[in-house]
């Protein structure tokens, strides 16, 4: 399964972005996918998931700011980021995720991230 991230950039703070990310796998519309981030020198972490039927969780940083969605038509799952902080700035990946004590597992090996850099 191939993940390719993008939409990625330079924004200014309280600036807004919408990531997307397109999934090869014949199966995309039964997974739950998650938007993971990266910060230079820190671990990966889970900002938001979204289950088969629509279901979204999200991480406290970015509550009230970010929306997750998808399109099963298109296997595509997007990140809408809105108020983007300075410490938003991250490489942001996607993967299938799956709940497994008391944390989310993720499925699939590592595509390429889209770079996001939020000035201030």
């Amino acid at each position: 399964v191939q993940l390719q991230a993008s939409g990625g950039g330079l924004v200014q703070a309280g600036g807004s972005l919408r990531l997307s990310c397109a999934a090869s796998d014949a199966s995309f519309s039964w997974k739950v996918m998650a938007w993971y981030r990266q910060a230079p020198g820190k671990q990966r972490d889970v900002v938001a998931t979204i289950s088969s039927s629509g279901t979204t969780n999200y991480a406290d940083s970015v509550k009230g700011r970010f929306t997750i969605s998808r399109e099963n038509a298109k296997k595509t799952v997007y990140l809408q980021m809105n108020s983007l902080k300075p410490e938003d700035t991250a490489v942001y990946y996607c993967n299938r995720v799956r709940w497994y004590n008391n944390s989310w597992l993720h499925m699939g090996s590592w595509g390429q991230g889209t770079q996001v850099t939020v000035s201030s």
